[in-house]
């Protein structure tokens, strides 16, 4: 039987050829809107618990569009035109661009243009966060969990911060969008790593798909509201990367309506575990580099059997990436449980330590594949995974040690399906 994974720009084909049960997990097809631009007008200017837009943003006005970077497949050139339409009465100096890295890289010249266009990264100011510059952030409160909440100073300038982006289940927030354009894509290093820490990040309801009782995405949600004038603009994608729903307004009841959405076709319940996952990390441009894949893991990591086996493709053409805080704290050590200790004892000294959290804690319950025609077997090794180059063949020598009962499941769309037991959620 031939399947086809998510893979780059142009997809990854693989066959198996077994008697196993095999089960596909993808998103519940939701078709793209037949007018995509006009549905943002719409959500514009009837939006949720809100006054429209236009009414809300005087002339004399500034206002901070907040953007995801590339790692983020938003549709930048459906949504702007007509949010900067809305925008039309105010001078175009009034409007800034902000890029929400978090921890990631800042976005190259032509990564600026791919995501925004021309005339967007011609015609207006472009901010990119660097969240490790003390001296751009500025504290604007302290969270119920103790967190010391400090955001870009630029950004603080602005009358009205728009919260762009799109929302699917993420693997600790629970869903993505919503004050994560802030928290931590504004923020600074240190925020960001006392929401993110290996404590937090233990907590039982840090997972795909829940948000209340998640302590995590609670308290992104309240360092956003620490700032004024916040307005959000999300949207639902379906896996041809067209919006199906556009959800805008009030922070908190616009991200709520969109996750109940998202939930609805991104989110799929089994009865057992697997034994062998095969999936993706949703192609271009989430499948980047191996930081990013760890997504991935994850969504295959909540239905294999304690024992099991992930083979993942992604391509990676941005390495895992190469000196980066994620790859420093790989190579420290030889082994995944050496990994684990490692990292908890020295968390306080690391950037970034939550990725390689989730890594260890998945490679602690299964053994992890990765396919990447860009990385060579030693760089995959570096990132203490096991390389693969034949699918279809790894599979079947698995199926050869597991027996003629093995249940494998191939998730061809990655992360942008959640499979969980359904006695869990």
């Amino acid at each position: 039987m031939a399947y086809r994974l998510a893979y780059g720009k142009h997809g990854l084909d693989f066959e198996l050829k077994t008697k196993c049960t095999v089960d596909v997990i993808e998103p519940r097809w939701v078709a793209g809107l037949p007018d995509q631009k006009g549905a943002v007008t719409d959500a514009l200017a009837d939006p949720l618990d809100s006054l429209p837009l236009k009414n809300i943003v005087k002339e004399r006005d500034t206002v901070a569009i907040i953007f995801s970077d590339i790692t983020r497949a938003t549709p930048y050139h459906i949504i702007l035109p007509p949010l900067l339409m809305e925008l039309s009465h105010i001078p175009r100096e009034n409007i800034g661009f902000f890029c929400a890295t978090g921890t990631h890289r800042p976005a190259s010249k032509t990564e600026l243009v791919s995501i925004l266009g021309e005339d967007i990264t011609a015609g207006f100011k472009i901010v990119q966060n660097d969240a490790n510059d003390p001296r751009i952030h500025e504290y604007v409160g302290t969270t119920g969990f103790g967190n010391r909440v400090l955001l870009n100073r630029e950004i603080l300038k602005y009358d009205l911060k728009i919260l762009t982006g799109f929302i699917e289940p993420h693997f600790f927030a629970g869903f993505s969008g919503g004050g994560k354009a802030l928290v931590p894509g504004m923020a600074y290093v240190e925020t960001i790593r006392c929401n993110h820490s290996i404590d937090r990040l233990s907590h039982e309801n840090v997972r795909w798909g829940i948000t209340h009782g998640n302590p995590l995405w609670e308290e992104i949600m309240e360092a956003a509201e620490f700032v004024p004038g916040l307005f959000l603009l999300n949207v639902t994608l379906n896996k041809a990367k067209e919006i199906t729903k556009v959800f805008a307004g009030n922070l908190r009841v616009a991200h709520s309506a969109g996750c109940l959405f998202a939930r609805d076709s991104a989110m799929a319940p089994v009865d057992q575990p697997y034994d062998i996952v095969i999936t993706s990390n949703s192609g271009y441009p989430l499948d980047l580099n191996v930081y990013q894949t760890v997504k991935g893991m994850s969504a295959a990591a909540q239905v294999v059997r304690k024992g099991g086996n992930i083979i993942i493709a992604a391509e990676c053409w941005d390495g895992i990436p190469a000196n980066s805080d994620y790859e420093t704290i790989l190579t420290s050590v030889g082994s995944v449980d050496s990994l684990m200790k490692f990292i908890r004892e020295n968390e306080k000294e690391l950037k970034d330590t939550w990725q390689v959290f989730f890594q260890a804690m998945i490679q602690q319950k299964a053994n992890v594949y990765l396919f990447s025609d860009k990385l060579d077997d030693a760089i995959i090794r570096r990132a203490l995974l096991n390389p693969v180059r034949d699918i279809g063949s790894l599979a079947a020598g698995l199926v050869k040690k597991t027996g003629p009962h093995t249940r494998i499941c191939v998730m061809p769309e990655g992360p942008h399906t959640i499979p969980y037991l359904r006695s869990q959620l």
